[in-house]
């Protein structure tokens, strides 16, 4: 089966500095892959080169099994694009904006009208888009990439400024845009949101992608670990090295830093057992590897969204 994208060793330099420096990737038909960086790692110039906007300095791209440069009259109908800020005529409403995207295609007031309803604007619809709250706004952008039914979707970081509601309600849409069968490409900087939507993520800094996996196959490769915190002072570390030691439990570490007790173990049952019978769960956090943990052994610095 033909990939939906395959990339390799494509650059993008803008005066000094080097905003894509041989990034190489392969997304599958049907996937929900993500590019996931802080600000400033060379997401959105990536993703603009592999939508086939921006051509690079150096690089192969297909889409579709066809290549984007020169301009593709036949590819442009298959892919719907979604920019990180949509400019929207102020003065046209919700339906009359994406009846206009819509016309681009060939495609009626029906389809576009349903295509609102889809992304739950209907009672939106006569709103004014510089009316519109950041949600709506957002929900009415992914209707426009969305109004001629591409089969490949690109998001550039669709829910940055969006609060944790509406970025959920918003997850929920992207989910059942994947699962009707698009392939869909997300930039962005949430690290949760990676772990949540994404089949895979390539973890981009400073225009390099660093690592290529699924969210959970790449915490495990860096980190298969589980902390168990509780309040300091409860016990001693020595206390709690005696107690797992005689249990014959595996500890990686075992650390107080004054604000609370930790232990990082792969087998949390037993390190949860002796501090229930210490009468030391006070406070009590277990927390897994995440991507975040990833960046930091990746870069060797933490993660700044």
């Amino acid at each position: 089966m033909t990939a939906a994208i395959s990339a390799d060793g494509i650059r993008q330099r803008y005066g000094d500095v080097q905003a894509v420096d041989g990034v190489s990737l392969t997304v599958e038909v049907g996937e929900f892959y993500g590019i996931l960086g802080p600000n400033g790692a060379g997401k959105t110039t990536t993703l603009e080169i592999l939508e086939g906007i921006r051509k690079p300095d150096e690089g192969r791209i297909e889409l579709l099994g066809m290549a984007p440069w020169p301009r593709n009259a036949k590819l442009l109908p298959r892919i719907g694009v979604q920019f990180q800020a949509s400019a929207f005529f102020n003065k046209l409403t919700a339906r009359e904006t994406i009846r206009t995207f819509a016309s681009f295609y060939g495609v009626g007031p029906k389809r576009a009208d349903a295509m609102l309803e889809r992304v739950g604007l209907t009672e939106s619809a006569g709103v004014m888009t510089d009316k519109m709250s950041g949600g709506q706004a957002q929900r009415l952008s992914i209707a426009c990439a969305l109004a001629h039914d591409p089969e490949l979707v690109f998001l550039d970081e669709p829910t940055t400024g969006l609060d944790p509601q509406a970025r959920r309600n918003l997850w929920d849409l992207l989910r059942d845009i994947n699962a009707e069968g698009r392939t869909v490409v997300l930039t962005t900087h949430y690290l949760d949101e990676a772990e949540v939507l994404c089949d895979r993520v390539s973890v981009m800094d400073h225009g390099k992608v660093l690592r290529t996996g699924a969210p959970a196959a790449l915490v495990r490769e860096i980190d298969d670990t589980v902390r168990i915190s509780v309040e300091s002072g409860l016990l001693t570390v020595e206390r709690v090295r005696d107690l797992l030691d005689a249990t014959g439990a595996e500890i990686a570490s075992v650390e107080d830093d004054g604000v609370s007790l930790a232990v990082s173990t792969r087998l949390p049952a037993p390190v949860l057992a002796v501090l229930a019978e210490q009468n030391a769960l006070r406070g009590l956090e277990v927390r897994g590897a995440t991507l975040e943990d990833v960046f930091l052994q990746l870069t060797g610095r933490e993660y700044r969204a």
